[in-house]
C-alpha cells in the first residue's frame, strides 16, 4: 500500500486507526499530517455519518464500491462539495480475522464539475438558439418580447416576466403585456418608477441591473417594500435599456416569494435582455432602410437617367425601365446578376467585374467608374453604357462589409460612335467639331429634360448650368429667375444665405451628401427640399465644382406629422381605455366588499340592536356606506359598466323638477336660469343618473365661481348629420350646463375627465363628478363635450340620444311579500363567502330556507342530488360558470324557477335582459323588493302562461 501511487488508506485495530500512503495526503487536505494515528471518526468526523455505514458493511466482511460518492468535506478549512470513486475492502489477519478496513479512493470532483459546466453549458446555447428562432419568428416588436418572456419565465420558473416602456419623463412606465404563470394575475398597466424605491430607480437610471432577493429584507416598507409585494413580487432580476443616455426600456423576471438569485442567472437575464434589445433595433434599422429603399425606388422610376441598385445582402439587382432597356430588356422582365454580367460584351467583363469588387472592398472603397459595352437580350443591339456608383458601408460590426453598391448609368453609345468617327475623319476637323457640339447638346437635352431642379457651380460659387426644372422651382419660391454667373447664395434672404453657402463650401470640399433643409421666400412659401450634393472632378481627381438635384418633400413631411398627431390620439384613447378598466374592476370589487357591510348594518338597525348610541352608531356607519356606494357608482359611470335602466325621460321636467335643489346647493350668490326648448322630445337615459350627473355639474360649476355669478342650464334638440369625434349620427337632447366661472387652461381641460384628477384641493372633491358624467353619456351611446376658457368660464355638454319610445309611468308592487310566497327553499350562490352570509340572512328574514353553494357547480351538483329549490339568487362573475350561465341550465330543468342575478356591474353583453337582476351593495328592503317581483311574475306566468322578462 505504501508504494502504491493510488490513493489508499488502512484502518486498523479496535480504534480503526488510520494509516496511509503519500497519494492519500492531499485527500486529507489540511488534516494531513497529524491525521496519521489517529482513529478515523476523529478524522473524518465532517462526513463520518456519511462513510461510517460502508466502514461497517466492510468490517462485516462485504466490500462497497461507488463510482460517485458525492460528499461535502471540510478537508481545507471550508465545505466543498466532493465527488469519489471508492472501495472499502475488509483487511484479515494471517488467520483470517477481520481487523481493520482498507480504503482505496480516486477524486471525481473536478470530472463531475466539467460535466456539469458542459451541461449547463449545452443548455444556455440550446436555450438563446431557441430565443433567437423566437425572436425572428416574431411578427413586430411586441410579439417578439413577449415570446422572448415567456420563455425567460419557464427556463428560471419564475412567476412572471415583464417588459415596459418608458416614458420621455424618465419615471412613468408602461407594462403593455407580460407572461405570467398559471394563476398569477398579469402586472400589466401603467407605473412610476420612483414609486418602487431609490435603489430601483437609482439602478435603472445608471443602467444597472437590479437584483433583489428578499423584497421584505432588502427594501423598507416606504422605499419600495409596499409597491413591488403590491403586485406580488418578493424579488426580482431588472435589466434596464439606455437610449442616448436616457432610460428607454426595461425587462424584469419576477418571483411571488424569496429567492436567491445565483450569477448564472442574473448573467442569462442579461443576455436575454440585451438580444432582445438587438433584435428590436435590427428590425427597426431594416425597417427604416426598407423605407429609404421605397424612395430610392420611387426616384429612380420617374428619373431620366438609368439608376441601379446591388442589393449585396438580399443578393437583389435593382433596375428601373431606363436601365433595362440599356440591356435590351423590356420594362417588365425581372433581372438579376446573371442579367447583368450575361448583357456585357465579353471583352469588357472583367474590368467590369474589376472595378465593381474594389467598389465593394471595404479596405478599398474605391469609385465605380468604368464605360463597358452591353449586348441586347432581346434586340441583340450593342449599346457603351458609361456607369458610376459607390458602395454603401455597414461600419458598425467589428469588420466593415459593403451592404449595396448604387450609381447611375448613362447611354454613350452615340458618344462612342461620334468618337469612332472622329478617329476616322481626323483630317476633317470641322467635321469632328461639329459632330462632338451635337453630342454635348444631346447631352444638355437629355439633363433638361429631367424634371428634378439640377444646377452645378464652380469652386466660387457662381452658376456654371442649371436645367429648366431648377430655374421654374426657384421662381416659384423665390419669385425671380437665376442666370449663369450668379453667385447663388447671395440670392437666397439673409436667413438661409449663410446656410446654403455652408452645403456648397461641403460639396466644394469632395463631400457627397444629402440633407433636408427649407428655402424660399415667405411670401412664396419655404418648402423642405431633400438636397443631394455631388462635386465635380476634373480628369486628375481634383475638385472643380459640384452640382445638386434638390427635390420638394413638403407634402411627404406634412403626412408625417399628421400621422404623428393620429398615434397620439390613439395613445390617449388608449390610456383613458386602460384606466375605464382598472376603474371598473376596483369598483367592482368595492361593491363585493359593501354587500356584506350594507346587509348587516341594515340588518342591525332592523333588529334595533343595542342601545340609542349603538343605534346611533350604526346609522352613522350605513350613511358612510351609502356615500362609498355613491363613490363605486360614479366609478362606475366612468368605466362604463354601471348597470343603468335606460328608459325615455322627460328632460324638461326633470330639469325644472331639480331647479330648485341646485338654486339651494349653488347658494344665493349663484343665479341659475333655465332655458328648456318647446318640444323636447324623450331622451334615452337612467334618470337617477342623470340627477346625480346634473348635481354634479352644478356643484363644479358652483365650486369655480367663488364670487357668485351665473349658472345656465339649457335643453335643446339636435340632429348630428355626420360624426364628430365621438358622436355618431342621430338626433340627439344636448342638455349644457355653463358657468360664468375661472374656466380652465388647455392643461386642465385635457385631463378633465380623467377619475380622481381635481382642482378643489385635497379634502374638497372625490375628482369622480366629469368623470361619472362622461362614462354615463357613453354607455347611453352619447358624448360629453366641454369648452372651457381662463377668465370667461366653462360650458359642459351633455348629448344624449333621442329615446324612440313615449316617457310612460311605472306602477310600483306595494304587496308585502309575505302575501305573494309561500316560504320554501332559495338556492343562494356566490364565491364571496361574507356576501352569501349576509344575504343568506335577509332571506331566511323573508321566510325562506337557505341552501348555500360557493359556484355555479357547487349548486348544480346540489340540484342533481335532489334539492328543488322555489327561488336562484346568484351573483353573476364567478370563477368557471357565470350566474347567467347557471340560470339558464337550472331553467331548462325547472322552467318555473324565479331567478334574480346579483352583480357589482353587469356590461349589457354579460347579463341578457330577460334576466332581473340586483345591483350590490343592497339592504334588505331592496332584496324583498326584487324577490317580491319575481314572485309575482312566476305567479302571474303560470297563470297565464307568459315567461317573466
Amino acid at each position: 500500500m505504501l508504494a502504491s501511487r493510488q490513493a489508499m488508506c488502512l484502518a486498523w485495530g479496535p480504534e480503526l486507526t488510520l494509516i496511509y500512503n503519500d497519494a492519500y495526503a492531499p485527500v486529507l487536505g489540511l488534516k494531513h499530517p497529524a491525521a496519521i494515528g489517529r482513529p478515523i471518526q476523529q478524522v473524518w468526523s465532517d462526513v463520518w455519518a456519511d462513510i461510517e455505514p460502508m466502514i461497517r458493511h466492510a468490517l462485516s466482511g462485504q466490500a462497497v464500491w461507488f463510482e460517485e460518492l458525492h460528499l461535502v468535506m471540510e478537508r481545507n478549512g471550508y465545505p466543498e462539495d466532493t465527488w469519489w470513486q471508492v472501495s472499502y475492502s475488509p483487511a484479515r489477519d494471517d488467520e483470517g480475522r477481520i481487523v481493520g478496513m482498507l480504503n482505496v479512493a480516486t477524486e471525481m470532483t473536478g470530472k463531475v464539475q466539467i460535466e456539469a459546466a458542459l451541461r449547463a453549458s449545452e443548455a444556455r446555447l440550446r436555450f438563446l438558439s431557441e430565443l433567437d428562432e423566437a425572436l425572428r419568428s416574431s411578427r413586430d416588436a411586441p410579439a417578439a418580447m413577449l415570446a422572448a418572456a415567456e420563455l425567460l419565465a419557464l427556463r428560471l420558473g419564475a412567476t412572471r416576466c415583464a417588459y415596459a416602456d418608458v416614458d420621455p419623463d424618465n419615471d412613468r412606465f408602461v407594462i403593455r403585456n407580460d407572461f405570467s404563470a398559471p394563476g398569477v394575475a398579469t402586472s400589466a398597466g401603467t407605473y412610476r418608477l420612483d414609486l418602487f424605491g431609490s435603489r430601483a430607480s437609482a439602478d435603472m437610471r445608471h443602467g444597472r441591473t437590479l437584483v433583489v432577493a428578499d423584497v421584505s429584507e432588502e427594501l423598507a416598507p416606504e422605499d419600495g417594500r409596499d409597491m413591488f409585494q403590491s403586485i406580488g413580487i418578493n424579488a426580482v432580476v431588472c435589466c434596464p435599456l439606455i437610449k442616448q443616455g436616457r432610460l428607454a426600456a426595461m425587462m424584469a423576471v419576477h418571483q411571488d416569494r424569496p429567492r436567491q438569485w445565483q450569477d448564472d442567472e442574473v448573467a442569462l437575464v442579461e443576455a436575454v435582455v440585451e438580444r432582445c434589445w438587438a433584435h428590436i433595433e435590427r428590425a427597426g434599422s431594416e425597417a427604416r432602410l426598407r423605407e429609404s429603399e421605397e424612395r430610392l425606388r420611387l426616384s429612380v422610376e420617374h428619373a431620366e437617367i438609368g439608376f441601379w441598385d446591388v442589393d449585396l445582402v438580399r443578393n437583389e439587382l435593382i433596375w428601373p425601365p431606363r436601365t433595362k432597356a440599356l440591356f435590351g430588356i423590356s420594362p417588365d422582365v425581372p433581372v438579376t446578376m446573371a442579367d447583368f454580367y450575361g448583357g456585357l460584351h465579353p471583352d469588357d467583363r472583367d474590368i467590369t467585374s474589376e472595378a465593381f469588387a474594389a467598389s465593394a472592398d471595404p479596405a478599398r472603397r474605391a469609385v465605380y467608374d468604368v464605360e463597358y459595352r452591353t449586348i441586347g437580350k432581346e434586340d441583340g443591339v450593342v449599346r457603351w453604357v458609361a456607369a458610376k456608383g459607390r458602395g454603401v458601408f455597414d461600419d458598425t460590426r467589428d469588420e466593415a462589409r459593403c451592404i449595396r453598391v448604387a450609381g447611375t448609368a448613362v447611354d454613350i453609345s452615340a458618344r462612342k460612335r461620334a468618337e469612332e468617327e472622329l478617329r476616322a475623319l481626323n483630317t476633317q476637323l470641322e467635321q469632328r467639331v461639329t459632330e462632338r457640339t451635337l453630342e454635348l447638346r444631346r447631352f444638355r437635352d437629355i439633363v433638361d429634360a429631367t424634371r428634378s431642379p439640377i444646377c452645378a457651380f464652380d469652386a466660387d460659387y457662381r452658376l456654371i448650368a442649371f436645367n429648366r426644372m431648377h430655374n421654374a422651382e426657384f421662381r416659384r419660391v423665390n419669385g425671380f429667375d437665376t442666370k449663369l454667373g450668379d453667385v447663388l447664395p447671395d440670392l437666397f434672404i439673409p436667413e438661409q444665405r449663410e446656410v446654403m453657402r455652408a452645403l456648397m463650401t461641403r460639396a466644394l470640399s469632395g463631400e457627397s451628401f444629402t440633407v433636408v433643409e427649407q428655402f424660399g421666400r415667405p411670401e412664396y412659401g419655404t418648402p423642405f427640399w431633400e438636397i443631394t450634393y455631388t462635386p465635380l472632378l476634373d480628369e486628375d481627381g481634383r475638385v472643380i465644382g459640384a452640382f445638386h438635384l434638390a427635390l420638394d418633400i413638403s407634402d411627404r413631411l406634412r403626412a408625417e406629422a399628421e400621422l404623428e398627431t393620429a398615434q397620439e390620439a390613439l395613445r390617449q384613447s388608449q390610456k383613458m381605455e386602460a384606466m375605464g378598466q382598472l376603474t371598473g374592476g376596483v369598483a367592482h370589487d368595492f361593491n363585493n366588499l359593501l354587500t356584506p357591510i350594507v346587509g348587516s348594518l341594515d340588518l342591525l338597525q332592523r333588529r334595533g340592536v343595542g342601545g340609542e348610541r349603538e343605534q346611533r352608531l350604526i346609522a352613522g356607519a350605513i350613511q358612510s356606506a351609502e356615500r362609498a356606494k355613491t363613490l363605486v357608482q360614479r366609478l362606475l359611470a366612468f368605466a362604463r359598466r354601471q348597470p343603468l335602466q335606460p328608459v325615455p325621460v322627460d328632460v324638461a321636467a326633470l330639469v325644472n323638477g331639480m331647479a330648485d335643489l341646485l338654486s339651494s346647493t349653488t347658494g344665493p350668490q349663484v343665479r341659475v336660469v333655465v332655458n328648456i326648448a318647446e318640444d323636447l322630445p324623450p331622451a334615452k337615459a337612467d334618470p337617477n343618473q342623470l340627477e346625480m350627473a346634473l348635481l354634479n355639474l352644478g356643484v363644479n360649476a358652483r365650486d369655480a365661481m367663488l364670487d357668485g355669478g351665473t349658472l345656465r342650464i339649457t335643453a335643446t334638440r339636435e340632429s348630428m348629420r355626420q360624426s364628430r369625434g365621438d358622436l355618431r349620427r342621430g338626433q340627439y337632447v344636448r342638455l349644457s350646463v355653463a358657468d360664468t366661472g375661472v374656466g380652465m387652461d388647455e392643461a386642465t381641460l385635457a385631463r378633465a375627465v380623467e377619475p380622481f384628477f381635481s382642482t378643489k384641493g385635497i379634502g374638497k372633491g372625490t375628482g369622480l363628478g366629469l368623470s361619472m358624467a362622461h362614462g354615463l353619456v357613453a354607455q347611453l351611446g352619447g358624448a360629453l363635450t366641454i369648452e372651457s376658457q381662463l377668465g370667461v368660464g366653462t360650458n359642459v355638454e351633455l348629448w344624449l340620444p333621442v329615446s324612440p319610445n313615449i316617457v310612460t309611468a311605472t306602477e310600483a308592487l306595494a304587496a308585502p311579500l309575505a302575501s305573494l310566497v309561500e316560504r320554501g327553499l332559495a338556492l343562494l350562490v356566490d364565491d364571496e363567502e361574507v356576501v352569501r352570509a349576509s344575504t343568506a340572512d335577509m332571506l331566511e328574514e323573508l321566510g325562506y330556507r337557505v341552501q348555500e353553494a360557493s359556484s355555479a357547480e357547487a349548486a348544480l351538483a346540489l340540484v342533481a342530488e335532489g334539492a328543488r329549490p322555489d327561488l336562484l339568487v346568484t351573483d353573476h362573475l364567478m370563477p368557471g360558470m357565470t350566474g347567467v350561465d347557471l340560470a339558464r341550465v337550472l331553467k331548462e330543468r325547472l322552467p318555473d324557477l324565479p331567478v334574480l342575478i346579483v352583480s357589482g356591474y353587469a356590461d349589457a353583453e354579460g347579463i341578457a335582459p330577460d334576466l332581473p337582476r340586483l345591483t350590490k351593495p343592497f339592504r334588505s328592503a331592496e332584496l324583498a323588493a326584487s324577490v317580491m317581483g319575481l314572485t309575482i311574475y312566476a305567479g302571474a306566468s303560470k297563470t297565464h302562461g307568459f315567461t317573466p322578462t
